[in-house]
């Protein structure tokens, strides 16, 4: 019993982070290397970085995301770098906005070598304990209490606790407390949050079952190999590291068998027992595929390797929450499985989350001062979105207790912006997951660009070395060289005749600026560089950003404008103290929403759900003429 546990004090800290996952390690690093002394504080040591569910790093957007916290100086690019066992770029036939990196990864290495990382990181202490309790006076964060009875004081925590909060696992008719992965669940912490007033919720995720690759009739299926041509999540990994000697995956499908076995059991399953939590939408379990897509005959499978040194097969496209004898009966349904061995039952997980309307775009909670929280209770999916909020969440609880505003990514900078003004300003009601349909500025937001949105900024607030800086420098000013000799260099008829026959296109009857010939989609800047060599030859990712920036040079800057729009209504701030009631003209809807999400600025109170915008106008004018003085305390 805790009131038996004798409490305490213990090492203060800067800065306490509490949960190892992808989000807690993020948050750590950044804390502790903006010279924070800092605390990591996780249930089980040898669970650090963990990967739960898919053994894989990136995809859609998601890739995109791991670009960005590389590029502000974080640890899962390079992570993933020394530790895939596949690399392939997705989205390769479509166009630049889409286009994504997506690693398979050794997980047990990742997590090791995460773990190494940690313990040799200046200002930061890696340390197993439960936390059970904050402490909070007067509505300011100061530590943390542990299940042993540690008081350690803190200037800023930040809460990451993924699926452990209150967890618990189902399997068919079986339900039970655990975390992730059967570690121990986070009880008490929930009913501590609960005690001091914050809004809880219920959410739910599930994981496919594990299989021993030699019962695999790979004859039977289709191979995915990975790709020959380099590609790596981090700015800083040279094309020279790429593996070449890839695992690959392997391709399958369900069947009228199959399905028929699902539907046999789903009043067994967790899904339809009509008491569950909601799952991710962009997710689903197989049961739910096969109820809501009862049209088609088949549904994807991968089958993904979860290591060089480990004979476990990740069945990707089978989440489920079925019965452990029917998860059998489902695979050995399934072709090239037939025989299959199941070494790991998947599982649902429910799980508690804090409804994001309660934080700040810094990820502060509104509620208590110095409190931050990131990734899954914060009520999104996957690694990859947690790794964005919890570098986030680091820089600026270190930032709070330096005494500095805090660092917000807008919408035009990043995907982790994005995803962080849509948990802010519009909440969620399912396991929130990336997409780039959700990012207006998709064009802007690239898998190329990220550096150039984000590396500045990463040095400005201290997590990119000055030589990386300096690095990323260099790059830009070639780039930027280049395409200014291509608005000089005039090419003649006679100069590209071969290119353009080669290519089945007509001659040029007079000259061009080279600049103006790469806007031709066939064209690339490698071949005009071949006939014309520049002064100083450019990699690769530079002659990408040259085609990408010519060719898209209409679209990119019609973005741009539209940004320039918008950060006129970012920079309208919006008083803390302001008593949206006492605005007679505001529809009653859009008062109960603004008071309820408290925007910071009339562009975030603008894309609030049930604010109008005659309703942004009226509160735009009310600001500009001052009349909240009168109701200022």
């Amino acid at each position: 019993m805790q009131d038996k546990v004798k409490i305490y004090p213990s090492e203060p800290y800067d800065v306490i982070v509490v949960g190892a996952g992808h989000a807690g390690v993020e948050a750590a690093l950044a804390a502790a290397r903006m010279g924070q002394k800092t605390m990591l504080m996780t249930i089980h040591l040898d669970k650090v970085a963990f990967m739960p569910c898919n053994p894989a790093i990136g995809g859609p957007a998601k890739g995109i995301v791991v670009r960005e916290v590389d590029a502000l100086g974080g640890e899962m690019g390079r992570n993933t770098d020394k530790t895939y066992v596949q690399m392939r770029m997705l989205n390769t036939a479509k166009g630049p906005a889409v286009r994504a990196l997506r690693a398979q990864s050794d997980k047990n290495y990742y997590s090791r070598n995460m773990k190494k990382v940690l313990e040799e990181t200046e200002n930061l202490t890696l340390r197993q304990g439960l936390v059970n309790e904050l402490i909070v006076e007067d509505g300011v964060i100061k530590g943390i209490i542990t299940s042993t009875g540690a008081r350690h004081q803190a200037k800023a925590v930040v809460l990451t606790t993924g699926t452990s909060s209150r967890g618990e696992i189902v399997i068919g008719e079986l339900k039970y407390s655990s975390g992730p992965d059967n570690t121990l669940p986070s009880v008490r912490l929930s009913e501590n949050l609960l005690e001091l007033g914050f809004e809880l919720d219920r959410f739910q995720t599930s994981t496919p079952p594990r299989i021993h690759d030699r019962s695999i009739h790979y004859e039977a299926i289709e191979e995915q190999p990975g790709h020959k041509e380099p590609n790596h999540f981090s700015f800083e990994t040279p094309d020279k590291a790429y593996r070449q000697d890839q695992l690959s995956c392997w391709l399958t499908y369900t069947n009228e068998q199959t399905h028929q076995i699902i539907q046999d059991n789903l009043d067994r399953t967790y899904t339809y027992s009509g008491e569950f939590a909601v799952g991710p939408r962009y997710c689903p379990t197989i049961e739910d595929k096969i109820v809501r897509f009862h049209d088609k005959p088949r549904h994807l499978l991968f089958l993904e390797p979860e290591g060089d040194n480990s004979h476990e097969i990740y069945v990707q496209g089978m989440s489920t929450a079925m019965p452990e004898e029917v998860q059998l009966d489902i695979l050995r349904s399934i072709k090239g499985l037939e025989d299959v061995e199941l070494m790991r039952t998947g599982y649902a997980i429910e799980y508690d989350i804090i409804l994001p309307h309660q934080l700040r775009p810094s990820l502060e909670t509104k509620l208590v001062h110095g409190l931050f929280s990131a990734g899954q209770i914060n009520g999104t999916s996957g690694y990859e979105e947690a790794a964005g909020q919890g570098i986030i969440a680091g820089i600026n609880a270190a930032r709070y207790t330096q005494g500095k505003e805090p660092y917000v990514m807008k919408r035009n900078e990043g995907y982790i912006g994005v995803m962080i003004d849509d948990l802010v300003t519009k909440g969620t009601v399912e396991p929130y997951r990336l997409l780039t349909s959700r990012a207006e500025y998709r064009l802007l937001l690239r898998h190329d660009n990220a550096d150039f949105r984000l590396t500045e900024k990463g040095h400005e607030l201290g997590l990119v070395s000055d030589e990386r800086y300096e690095r990323f420098l260099l790059k830009k000013q070639r780039i930027e060289a280049e395409l200014e000799r291509l608005t000089q260099l005039r090419l003649r008829p006679k100069d590209v005749a071969a290119l353009l026959e080669e290519k089945g296109e007509k001659p040029l009857k007079d000259g061009i600026l080279a600049y103006d010939f790469l806007r031709r989609p066939n064209i690339q800047y490698a071949e005009i560089a071949q006939l014309f060599p520049a002064e100083v030859a450019l990699d690769r990712h530079e002659q990408e950003q040259i085609d990408i920036r010519i060719k898209y040079e209409g679209y990119i800057e019609k973005s741009l404008q539209k940004v320039e729009q918008m950060k006129r209504m970012e920079d309208k701030t919006i008083p803390s103290f302001i008593d949206y009631h006492q605005i007679n003209s505001l529809k009653a809807e859009a008062v109960e929403r603004l008071e309820k999400i408290r925007p910071e600025t009339i562009a975030q109170a603008s894309r609030i759900s049930g604010v109008t915008p005659a309703d942004i106008a009226i509160l735009s004018v009310y600001i500009e003429q001052g009349k909240f003085n009168m109701h200022a305390k």
